[in-house]
């Protein structure tokens, strides 16, 4: 049996961006000018197969167990799908995050095994061993370093661009999981 495999963990983004390190003449010092506010944490969620594609998701604020449920949801879907056609299951490695974990996700688990879809836990304190955390480092220092935003809706779109441009230099595609409004 083959298998197919994908990483969830979540990662965040602010309006401001931490100054990285550079050069600059003395006595000068670099710094960014601040937005007049703050604003929220725009999280995202990814599922990555290795040089093939790069699916997530955004939301203002956290991620939950329902909103989690949802995406796994999708990727359990085309298991299915891909399971039917193919033979393959597929694996989804993630860590012990408390949405990965939540009773309410547990529940699901029988089902999504059901359609193809089984997930695998890393060891607990092993981000390094996750290669989706190396996508969340890409993106903050080479696609978003150095940038402040005005809105959450300037920073998801530099997200979003970011996800592109990381994809590209990868060779793989990508599909931005998209929550119904209620």
């Amino acid at each position: 049996m083959k298998l197919t495999c994908c990483t969830s963990p979540e990662s965040g983004f602010s309006l401001w961006s931490p100054a990285s390190y550079s050069y600059f003449f003395r006595p000068e010092q670099k710094r960014l000018e601040q937005t007049a506010r703050r604003g929220r944490r725009l999280s995202i969620l990814g599922l990555v197969q290795p040089l093939v594609t790069f699916v997530y998701g955004l939301v203002i604020g956290s991620f939950t167990s329902e909103s989690y449920i949802k995406i796994i949801d999708e990727q359990a879907r085309l298991a299915a799908q891909e399971f039917a056609k193919t033979r393959r299951i597929r694996i989804g490695v993630q860590d012990n995050g408390p949405i990965h974990t939540s009773t309410q996700v547990q529940q699901q688990w029988p089902r999504w095994e059901a359609q193809g879809l089984y997930l695998f836990f890393l060891p607990a304190y092993c981000s390094e061993m996750n290669p989706i955390e190396s996508e969340w480092h890409q993106l903050k220092t080479h696609e978003l370093a150095g940038q402040m935003f005005e809105d959450e809706l300037d920073l998801a779109y530099a997200v979003m661009d970011g996800v592109e441009a990381r994809s590209r230099v990868e060779g793989r595609t990508t599909k931005r999981f998209k929550f119904k409004s209620s």
